[in-house]
């Protein structure tokens, strides 16, 4: 079975990957996502947004770090317990709930919606060197896994997307990628379809890993909590789901939180089709679901909405996320699509930048200005 996926997309070892390609592929993809999130203005008639999950809603949250050892035998709780989860706290965050979709669509058009946040690492009784890092950035999806397998694939969706004809664009590509465009849109299509719900009632997670100390490598889940307050979002409301959002900041008594959790990977206990594979089969197929029941979720942390804290739109353009660079070396991200995507993430929000400095402000369009201050990096 695996040899049949490996023509689709799967890879098995370094010599399936072509790692000495790979920085190619990357400068390659950044052009291609520039060009995308350009091509996605433009159709809109409208500036330069973030180049995918652009349209979105943001707010403040708290970030509540839990007693790992609690219930837990030592050598589980002394693995949970690694960079800001080593000891209990709390801490201040920024979330922002989103659409996937590079362009700026109605809310009930299909979609991944997303979960982002950062969590501030700077409070009275803590140092930036606690952490190495002020903050600590994570990004999930309601999915559990990327229809996107790696930077192989990443290239080719692109070269489709950003074709004038996108037919045409399929055509043109080599054999083996017009299957990895084709493996996409497969895994996609279930993916976009899901039941739309409200922002605070869906569940997220990373798709893909992370590392977690020196030795671990987990994925994050971000499930939300039963009775998370939420009425049906108007589907003749083209912004039914950020709207719904809103009103529940503005008007429940009772804030939705999510209860955050990680997943180790665990390849002695993990299987495709049958058969266990090394660490790195499962840390660079992002396509690749990591079964619960063979690698169970553990529960360590609480993200938790504060009520009245939407931010206003200009407040909004100003926030930004990035797993790569609010990071540490124990909890940066691994995998081909996570090297990929950090370098994009850095063109993407440096061309949105040079946007708002160098296109003159126009009377009712919320603009926020450019802040050279601030990492070069946003999630795209």
């Amino acid at each position: 079975m695996l040899f049949l996926t490996r023509w689709f997309g799967v890879t098995a070892s370094d010599a399936d990957r072509n790692l000495a390609n790979e920085q190619s592929v990357i400068a390659e993809i950044i052009q291609k996502s520039l060009l995308l999130q350009k091509n996605s203005a433009d159709q809109q008639n409208r500036p330069l947004a973030r180049g995918t999950h652009a349209k979105g809603v943001c707010a403040a949250a708290q970030f509540e770090v839990f007693d790992v050892t609690a219930g837990r035998d030592a050598e589980k709780a002394a693995r949970l317990a690694k960079g800001i989860f080593a000891k209990p706290g709390v801490y201040p965050a920024t979330v922002r709930f989103g659409n996937a979709d590079p362009k700026i669509n109605s809310d009930f058009k299909p979609d991944v919606r997303s979960l982002s946040f950062f969590v501030d690492l700077t409070r009275d009784d803590t140092a930036p060197s606690d952490f190495n890092v002020a903050r600590q950035d994570f990004s999930l999806q309601n999915t559990t896994t990327l229809p996107i397998n790696d930077s192989s694939a990443f290239l080719a969706i692109m070269k489709v997307l950003t074709a004038k004809n996108p037919a045409a664009g399929l055509l043109s590509l080599p054999f083996k990628d017009k299957l990895r465009v084709l493996r996409t849109l497969t895994l996609l299509q279930p993916q976009i379809r899901q039941k739309i719900k409200p922002y605070q009632q869906l569940r997220y997670g990373s798709n893909v890993p992370f590392r977690h100390g020196p030795a671990d490598v987990v994925k994050f889940s971000a499930t939300p909590l039963i009775g998370n307050p939420a009425r049906p979002p108007q589907r003749t409301n083209p912004k039914g789901l950020q709207d719904e959002l809103i009103r529940h900041l503005k008007e429940d008594g009772k804030m939705s939180g999510f209860d955050f959790a990680v997943q180790f990977l665990n390849p002695a206990k993990m299987t495709y089709w049958g058969e266990h594979h090394d660490a790195n089969f499962w840390i660079e197929n992002a396509s690749l679901h990591w079964n619960e029941v063979e690698a169970p979720f553990h529960t360590i942390a609480r993200l938790t909405l504060l009520r009245d804290s939407h931010l206003q739109p200009e407040a909004a353009e100003k926030i930004y996320f990035d797993v790569t660079g609010n990071s540490t070396p124990d909890s940066a991200p691994v995998g081909s699509i996570n090297r990929a995507r950090g370098p994009s993430e850095v063109a993407s929000r440096n061309a949105r930048a040079h946007a708002y400095v160098s296109q003159p402000r126009t009377s009712g369009t919320s603009r926020a200005p450019a802040d050279p201050q601030r990492p070069a990096a946003e999630k795209i």
